[in-house]
């Protein structure tokens, strides 16, 4: 380990075995202290968050109209709490639910059960999280929008907090949520029902669980080598929770879009590799072979079976009832519980593979759809709802909810990546190197299916990647401010050039605000935030 491991802070040379608390000890340079107040260390990432509330939630039932894929969603989750399957709703559903009547499925005698299941292409995890809000809420736009707005809110504290972690600055976690707070495209998926943002919400949970798991395991290998006998592979470490509590948020994200499943892959081979460091860092002469019979087995169990147990239970609904689509359900009971288990699960199972032709296979047309090297400028956003109603003073008035991210975020953030490549290569920091390693397989798998599938593909599918572009430029803010003992002047400019940056992204969402909200604005006041002709 490299007294780069945190290029923010400012860190000495280790002193002896004997005497582990000394400044620059092996401790603090495995796990390096936080500055500041633990406790300023929660209510400010809760401000921050607590404005993200604020923003999501005003006018959240706003438009009163089911937007863009919400028609699936809103739908399917509301079958999902009453049938616990989803059903086929009926031709005029969209109406009827915004109308206030909720009985939108078609109905079915029991000889004909399967003309009720509707054939449906992603987990159910996120339409169970949108259905729990109009459960409580009702069949309405503030009731399937009331959990995306949630999952955002956290999504914030969630970011806020790994940030501070990360950079050991509270100052640094609260820029990081606060810019996730202000993101276009996050701000609408986090008051749009669709799936994309729970995504997001449990990739950065799962990532932020692997953060503290690797604080904690080199805390556990430092008190190890201050108090025990040195030998080549090092200690078991025990069960780690955060790791536990990683699987399962990484088997949320594959239990909501499939794709989480690059994440989970990536993240599982990261903590290893993390693993193997931690143990070279202690001085240990065989650290690779440790990680290998020691930390390996356990992180098979955590961010294998546990995803894998996660994503079967989040289909109880289906096993449970006799409405899923390609459930066979006359045939699974007809001859015990051993032949149920049986029978269920390779119906399952088909059914898995049914969607996977479907996801490899969608290549229809689409007047939003983009490509994936189109993503990080923002070329092709989506148009989640567009009107001309009355109401703004003029002949002509526009009402949109329009998918796409503060380009100041989204630009800077292209910077910031290309500064972390640099920056990793030259010293290895971690922290550049996980926050690379999400964004590229967020985004790269998409290049293979866009060249070799031509699939339909939206910009909105770049969710999970927003909170590594946000903690790229977070990581660069912290560079150029420098560490504690840095000249007061390179402080002091590193500062204000971050604090420009963010008041400049703080100015861009406000201005981009009412396309983003659905407010009633003269027609030529939506146009001239139309950035690029291909956001009309």
């Amino acid at each position: 380990m490299a007294v780069t491991d945190y290029p923010n802070q400012d860190f000495g040379q280790p002193e002896s075995r004997d005497d582990p608390a000394a400044p620059g000890s092996l401790r603090d340079r495995l796990v390096p202290p936080f500055h500041g107040s633990a406790l300023w260390g929660w209510i400010g990432p809760l401000l921050v968050a607590a404005l993200g509330a604020v923003l999501r939630f005003n006018r959240l039932g706003d438009p009163k109209a089911v937007v863009f894929d919400e028609t699936y969603y809103a739908k399917d989750s509301l079958s999902l709490v009453r049938w616990g399957v989803e059903r086929v709703p009926l031709k005029d559903a969209d109406k009827m639910l915004l109308g206030g009547n909720p009985h939108i499925w078609q109905q079915c005698a029991p000889a004909e059960i399967d003309k009720c299941a509707s054939y449906v292409v992603h987990p159910p995890l996120g339409k169970w999280m949108i259905g729990a809000g109009e459960w409580i809420f009702g069949a309405n736009p503030f009731g399937w929008r009331f959990a995306a707005a949630v999952a955002g809110v956290v999504s914030i504290l969630i970011l806020a907090r790994v940030a501070r972690r990360m950079t050991r600055s509270t100052v640094l976690g609260c820029m990081a949520g606060l810019l996730l707070a202000v993101d276009g495209l996050a701000f609408v998926l986090g008051r749009t029902a669709l799936l994309d943002g729970f995504l997001m919400l449990w990739v950065l949970a799962g990532f932020a669980c692997l953060v503290a798991d690797r604080d904690q395991t080199r805390l556990k290998l430092a008190e190890w080598y201050e108090n025990s006998t040195v030998t080549g592979t090092g200690p078991r470490l025990g069960v780690r929770w955060w790791r536990v509590g990683a699987g399962l948020c990484l088997g949320a994200a594959c239990a909501t879009k499939w794709s989480g499943v690059f994440f989970l892959i990536a993240f599982a081979v990261m903590s290893v590799l993390w693993d193997a460091g931690a143990r070279r860092a202690v001085g240990l002469r065989q650290p690779y072979r440790g990680a290998l019979t020691l930390d390996v087995p356990s992180a098979a169990l955590a961010m294998g079976l546990i995803p894998a147990l996660t994503y079967l239970v989040s289909w109880t609904g289906w096993f449970a009832t006799a409405y899923g689509y390609g459930r066979n359900w006359a045939q699974a009971t007809s001859s015990g519980p051993g032949y149920f288990v049986f029978s269920s699960l390779r119906s399952w199972w088909d059914y898995q593979w049914m969607v996977l032709s479907f996801h490899t296979g969608l290549d229809s047309t689409h007047p939003y759809q983009s490509k994936p090297w189109e993503w990080p400028m923002l070329l092709r956003p989506v148009a989640f709802f567009y009107e001309s109603p009355p109401g703004c003073g003029t002949d002509r008035c526009s009402q949109a909810v329009l998918g796409v991210g503060t380009p100041v975020i989204w630009y800077g953030a292209i910077a910031a990546l290309v500064t972390l490549v640099t920056w990793y290569f030259s010293t290895r920091d971690w922290r550049a190197g996980a926050v690379l390693l999400a964004y590229a397989v967020g985004w790269l798998p998409w290049f293979y299916y866009a060249i070799a599938d031509n699939r339909t593909m939206f910009l909105f599918y770049t969710a999970p990647m927003i909170p590594f572009m946000i903690l790229a430029l977070t990581l660069v803010a912290g560079f150029l401010i420098g560490p504690a003992g840095a000249a007061p002047a390179r402080r002091a400019v590193g500062a204000a050039l971050t604090g420009a940056f963010v008041l400049l992204a703080l100015v861009n969402f406000w201005w981009l605000y009412p396309v983003l909200s659905a407010e009633i604005i003269p027609y030529d006041d939506w146009h001239g935030r139309m950035l690029l002709d291909r956001w009309i």
